[in-house]
C-alpha cells in the first residue's frame, strides 16, 4: 500500500466533519489576499523588494497571486487539496520566514500571526486532506460505483 493511499485511508477514518469549516476558510483567507495582492501590486512589489534572498524576482510579482487565487478556490472546494496545499506552503513560508520575520510580530501592520495560522493549516490540510466533505470524496465515491 503506498504512501498516499495510507494517508487517504488514515484520513477517512479520522477527520472531524468541523476540519471542513477551517478548510472554507483557509480557502477564502488565500481567495481574498489573492485578490488584495492583485488589487494592490505595489504591496507585494514591495514585499518581493525587502528580500535579500530573492533577486530579480519581478515573475512573483504576477504568479504569486494567481497562485493563491487558483489555490484558495481549489481547497475552499476541496478539489486536489493535499496537491494545492503543498503548492501553497513555500510561498507561505517564505511568506512567514524573509518578509514577515523581519517586521517583528508587534509591528503596527505585520502579518506574522496570520501568515503562520495559515501555514499551519496548509500543512495540516496538506496531511488529513479534504475531508468528508469536498470534491475530493465526492469523486473518489462515484467512481466506486
Amino acid at each position: 500500500m503506498g504512501l498516499m493511499h495510507q494517508m487517504n485511508d488514515w484520513s477517512s477514518r479520522h477527520h472531524p466533519k468541523w476540519l471542513v469549516v477551517l478548510r472554507v476558510v483557509l480557502g477564502l483567507c488565500l481567495f481574498i489576499k489573492g485578490i488584495g495582492f492583485i488589487q494592490n501590486n505595489v504591496l507585494l512589489s514591495g514585499f518581493i523588494a525587502q528580500t535579500s534572498f530573492i533577486q530579480n524576482a519581478s515573475w512573483l510579482n504576477s504568479f504569486i497571486p494567481w497562485l493563491h487565487l487558483l489555490g484558495g478556490s481549489m481547497i475552499l472546494a476541496g478539489l486536489f487539496t493535499r496537491f494545492w496545499s503543498l503548492v501553497q506552503i513555500p510561498i507561505l513560508a517564505g511568506a512567514v520566514f524573509f518578509i514577515n520575520a523581519k517586521k517583528g510580530f508587534f509591528a503596527g501592520e505585520s502579518d506574522l500571526l496570520f501568515s503562520v495560522i495559515i501555514l499551519i493549516l496548509l500543512i495540516l490540510f496538506f496531511i488529513e486532506g479534504g475531508g468528508p466533505i469536498s470534491l475530493d470524496n465526492y469523486f473518489r465515491n462515484t467512481s466506486k460505483k
